[in-house]
């Protein structure tokens, strides 16, 4: 199988791979993990760049006011092998010397890590914190993991057929592709075409405003150009440079992450001229990492299930007394929900109307736990946590909110919940994977027809929706509708099951592990990266 697949460079700025490596910040880089295990799982020729961070993302706590705090700390790793290769990035007209470290260790294909905190380099804070700062820094970080990661390629002798920037971060790659081949003699236009053949491209983002973009000016002043003119920087990004636009004029295909993302994300770019196509490849996730594989077997042979879920239940129950002192009850219904702080997510939908939600909450009949970190510089981000932990003072023993979001509580939700809580504004959902996490576990969605939910839920049958799908501009009545919609269904079928009816809850979870163990795991999407992307 491996000698006539396509060698593939996987270039991503964050890797989800081990609660011990901190070195990424939320969902791009948990699919960027998953997608190297399972390249190494089933035998792929692939590799991986990214960067090694020395104070990864941040630690983000909460103080005796209930307000969100980043805290950063120096990790030292002893599980990284030197490979004894250095490779240089110049950058604001300075020489960068980026080391380059190996990492195999946590079932994974070959990932290469460039650092520059290494001794003469006058910049060695660019590898510093991952998503930090400001322009100019994301733009020499880019730099390093693009421009870089190329090099690195070339001397650690590592041949590769094709090029996969995992968001437009590593656009600067294909900089360097154009560079080498304008270097050989080729004109611009000529290289432009002989890179695109070789580059692929993954978008995410379904907010135009949320795709990273620069002056061009900018650009020029960092190096960033590579050598092409400020004419061609238009040509290729606009003015000022749009980074995924970049990324979709000098790919030869790309994909978006979901079924309706591939629609949402084709309407977003249709004025791009000359862009590649993009083509839809639903995420999905790394079994072995996040699904209790008891609870697999036992929906296959008929087991008792809810025995199994109990287990993972009480294990939750721990880590949340653990963690905060707070005491769940194992026989009331525990709601999970952790996301990303950001306002389209909605996490504080549920507590939108008081006199419904309330009583269920001071009975302790609802029972939520939420996690989630906002980006450092996200101010609103930050309200919204603490909104969250607020609603944790106002319901002692109801509400509980886990701070410093990780692996490690990611794991322990959707294996130990019974309800997974999705409410984002559609459609800017891209895909979302850990509700593919709690589905494979038992746990049953509950969630908005957004990202990969619509390709797999069955209402009543394996979760239900929120909604019919409702989109609007108007945020106000796009918000009162999913409201209304979540209340009814938690009401009217999500309670009565749980507590009326539990052997139909129990078919449920059954439903709901065998509807999606298989698509939505790891080896459909790798097949169908290398059906429709690679070749």
């Amino acid at each position: 199988m491996v000698s006539k697949n396509p060698r593939v460079a996987y270039f991503c700025m964050e890797y989800g791979l081990d609660n011990r490596f901190k070195a990424y910040a939320g969902g791009l880089g948990i699919l960027a993990g998953d997608y190297m295990k399972g390249a190494k799982d089933y035998g792929y020729p692939i590799v991986g760049i990214g960067i090694k961070w020395k104070q990864g993302y941040t630690d983000q706590l909460i103080d005796a006011d209930g307000q969100p705090y980043d805290t950063y700390h120096n990790y030292q790793y002893e599980f990284l092998e030197d490979t004894g290769v250095t490779v240089s990035v110049e950058i604001r007209k300075r020489e960068i010397k980026c080391k380059v470290w190996k990492l195999d260790c946590f079932g994974n294909a070959p990932l290469y890590l460039l650092d520059t905190d290494v001794p003469g380099n006058e910049d060695a804070w660019i590898t510093g914190q991952l998503y930090g700062w400001f322009g100019e820094e994301r733009i020499a970080q880019e730099l390093v993991l693009g421009v870089g990661g190329v090099r690195a390629l070339r001397a650690l002798g590592i041949e590769v057929d094709t090029y996969h920037f995992n968001e437009g971060h590593a656009l600067f790659a294909g900089f360097e592709l154009l560079r080498e081949k304008m270097e050989a003699g080729q004109s611009f236009e000529e290289a432009w075409a002989a890179s695109r053949e070789e580059i692929v491209f993954t978008t995410h983002t379904p907010v135009v405003q949320g795709n990273e973009s620069h002056p061009i000016s900018r650009l020029l002043y960092m190096g960033a150009n590579m050598g092409l003119t400020k004419a061609q920087l238009v040509k290729l990004g606009g003015d000022p440079f749009n980074m995924t636009v970049g990324a979709l004029r000098l790919s030869r295909k790309s994909n978006a992450v979901a079924q309706l993302h591939g629609e949402t994300a084709n309407k977003m770019w249709a004025h791009v001229k000359n862009r590649s196509e993009i083509v839809a490849i639903t995420n999905a996730i790394h079994l072995p990492t996040w699904v209790d594989s008891h609870m697999i077997q036992t929906a296959e042979k008929g087991g008792d299930l809810w025995a199994a879920h109990l287990k993972n239940k009480r294990a939750l129950v721990q880590f949340v007394k653990d963690r905060t002192g707070v005491e769940l009850l194992v026989d009331n219904l525990i709601i999970g929900f952790s996301r990303r702080a950001v306002p389209y997510k909605r996490s504080d939908l549920i507590f939108s109307k008081p006199e419904i939600i309330d009583p269920l909450l001071r009975d302790r009949k609802v029972q939520l736990v939420f996690s989630g970190r906002a980006h450092p510089l996200d101010d609103r981000g930050k309200e919204i946590a603490a909104n969250l932990v607020a609603m944790g003072k106002k319901y002692p023993g109801a509400v509980v909110f886990l701070e410093n979001y990780d692996m490690a509580i990611g794991a322990a939700l959707t294996r130990g919940a019974d309800v997974w809580l999705n409410n984002p504004r559609r459609p800017m959902e891209a895909s979302g994977t850990s509700g593919m996490k709690a589905a494979m576990n038992g746990v049953l969605n509950l969630s908005i027809l957004d990202g990969w939910w619509p390709e797999a839920c069955r209402h009543g049958i394996n979760g239900w929706q929120i909604g019919d799908g409702f989109e609007h501009d108007d945020v106000e009545i796009l918000d009162a509708h999913d409201r209304d919609a979540l209340y009814r269904v938690l009401l009217e079928e999500v309670l009565p099951t749980y507590y009326d009816t539990p052997a139909k809850w129990v078919d449920m979870m059954r439903a709901s592990i065998l509807d999606t163990k298989e698509y939505f795991g790891v080896k459909r999407m790798l097949e169908e990266y290398y059906s429709l992307l690679y070749k």
